[in-house]
């Protein structure tokens, strides 16, 4: 039986606060339904970051230019799973759609939802294989975009083994939003626990040559990646084939079969979304090579302030996730008033909890850089006083972030990806990177203005999407909301 906060929404004359035995005020329930999706999900994301942070910490033993490699290797992957991600992520919105729609028990949602994660692990392969052919010849890429030929040489090496788990890795991203979608969210941060050890120790076997493996050195790193990749993938596999909410949907029966309407479903829904994110990933690329040109200093600087909000984003970008679901099972019922309802509890609770976030940037910024940076070398000290200069900023950055992807998952909550899509381009590329390269090149502000043009190129993308947002549950508003 599905759990309390995926049952489909009913629609009889008692509001829907009563008939789910809440006592409290409608608001505060969906605040409590929210945050028990969300909380498993933002823990999911730290565990994936501190992933990310393992593989840096041991990479950074092995030598600095193996680091640096490495970071090349992982900017190419990292574009090609963005470019793959897209109808992984559209499977949440689809099935929350279908619960609201068919209710619990129904055939037609457990047809709709089998298809559905069978054509997302389809996509995960069809999607994957000629990306991977980029991952295999990454070095006469870089080397094209004129990096040095010794760092694009090790990086390729790395990007090649990171090739192997690729599509393991959307895999896994299919298999998350499927539960996440049925209100089961703790088997992936159980298998993202188990993973950060895993990884741990795959790093420090292939790496080192320890516990009897060869030592592969960046290679090895890469290795251990993508082993961590498969790994995570076949044990949520399990979980699912295995959990009794789960495994009644029987997803694997058939897999064989190739259904062409949730495929296109994916693809159509997916596309938008994977060009959001590439958008804005790309926006934050382009502006660290920018603050670049303006030496080892503000670049240093940049990058902690960055790894600090990237952290910290976790937080709303797990309530964001559950957003996706909530108004998903919602709009698929036609409950607007539920839909509108659930996607201004999250954004409040978003923005709020990156409040906290904000707040202890503006006001323990020298501390924090205090963490990175512990010398007290004049070079040491500027990157201390530019990092506390720019999480300055990131206190404005933080809240503008965090309403535009609660915002974004909300509309993704209604089918709606195009026009996320396109606000995205507008507010992060017609206004945010024209801003940062006037205020830092053109005004002289250096990093200063980079990191300014970034929190107003967020904010325009907070104000426009909660603005589609209330345009598409507006109460006079007649359509169907799963089919924007």
């Amino acid at each position: 039986m599905l759990s309390p906060e995926v049952t489909r929404p009913e629609r009889p004359s008692a509001p829907l606060w009563q008939r789910r035995g809440l006592a409290t005020h409608p608001l505060t329930g969906e605040l409590a339904a929210l945050m028990r999706l969300a909380a498993p999900l933002i823990l999911t994301q730290l565990a994936q970051m501190a992933i990310m942070t393992t593989d840096v910490v041991m990479l950074g033993r092995l030598s600095t230019h193996a680091l640096a490699a490495a970071a090349l290797g992982n900017t190419v992957f990292y574009f090609c799973w963005l470019l793959a991600t897209g109808p992984a992520q559209a499977v949440s919105p689809i099935i929350a759609n279908l619960i609201g729609a068919h209710g619990e028990g129904a055939v037609r949602l457990r047809a709709g939802v089998r298809r559905t994660v069978r054509m997302g692990l389809w996509s995960s392969v069809l999607t994957t294989l000629p990306l991977a052919l980029i991952l295999m010849f990454a070095r006469p890429i870089l080397i094209a975009l004129g990096q040095e030929p010794s760092l694009a040489e090790d990086a390729g090496k790395f990007s090649s083994m990171l090739a192997i788990g690729l599509p393991f890795s959307i895999g896994f991203q299919v298999l998350r939003n499927y539960a996440t979608a049925l209100g089961r969210t703790r088997e992936g941060l159980w298998v993202m626990i188990a993973s950060i050890g895993w990884n741990a120790a795959a790093d420090y076997a292939l790496i080192f040559g320890k516990f009897g493996a060869p030592k592969l050195g960046i290679i090895g790193g890469g290795l251990a990646t993508s082993s961590s990749s498969v790994f995570a993938f076949l044990a949520l596999l399990a979980l699912v084939l295995t959990s009794p909410e789960l495994k009644r949907f029987r997803i694997l029966r058939r897999a064989h079969h190739g259904r062409r309407k949730p495929l296109v479903e994916l693809i159509r829904l997916g596309g938008p979304i994977g060009v959001t994110m590439l958008l804005e990933a790309m926006l934050f690329n382009c502006m660290t090579l920018l603050v670049g040109t303006f030496g080892a200093n503000p670049l240093a600087a940049h990058q902690i302030a960055l790894n600090v909000a990237s952290f910290t984003f976790m937080v709303p970008l797990g309530v964001a996730m559950a957003t996706t679901v909530r108004v998903g099972q919602f709009a698929g019922a036609g409950d607007t008033a539920g839909a509108r309802r659930a996607g201004y509890v999250a954004m409040a609770t978003g923005t709020a909890l990156a409040g906290l976030s904000a707040a202890m940037m503006l006001f323990a910024g020298a501390p924090i850089a205090r963490l990175y940076v512990s010398g007290r070398a004049p070079a040491d000290l500027e990157v201390i006083r530019l990092t506390t200069q720019f999480l300055v900023v990131a206190a404005a950055f933080q809240l503008a972030d965090a309403l535009q992807v609660v915002g974004n998952l909300a509309l993704r909550g209604l089918k709606d990806a195009r026009a996320p899509m396109i606000i995205a381009a507008a507010s992060y590329w017609l206004v945010g990177a024209p801003l940062c390269v006037a205020l830092g090149v053109g005004l002289g502000w250096k990093g200063l203005g980079v990191w300014i043009g970034l929190a107003v190129g967020l904010g325009v993308a907070a104000v426009l999407m909660l603005w589609r947002f209330i345009a598409l549950t507006h109460p006079r508003r007649r359509r169907d909301l799963g089919s924007v």
